[in-house]
């Protein structure tokens, strides 16, 4: 298994389909609300942890079913 050099990474998982105001995990990024809450305090270390597990459970989703369906709210 391969990983992404830093330089090829995205700074955040984050695909701005966001869910932790609903969700412990956020359903588009995989990270924990205190993750997401956290993430400009991480360390590189702490944030490449993040990224191999998310990668390995699925994350990051784009187009989730449910979620980019919403209606807008007015």
């Amino acid at each position: 298994m391969s990983e992404q050099s830093p330089a090829d990474e995205p700074d955040t998982p984050c695909v701005a389909i966001c869910s932790t105001l609903f969700d412990e995990v956020c359903r588009g990024c995989g990270r924990t609300v205190m993750e997401v809450a956290n993430w400009v305090f991480m360390t590189p270390e702490e944030k490449r942890a993040v990224w191999t597990r998310i990668r390995a459970e699925g994350y990051p989703r784009r187009d989730i079913q449910g979620l980019t369906d919403r209606p807008e709210r007015r």
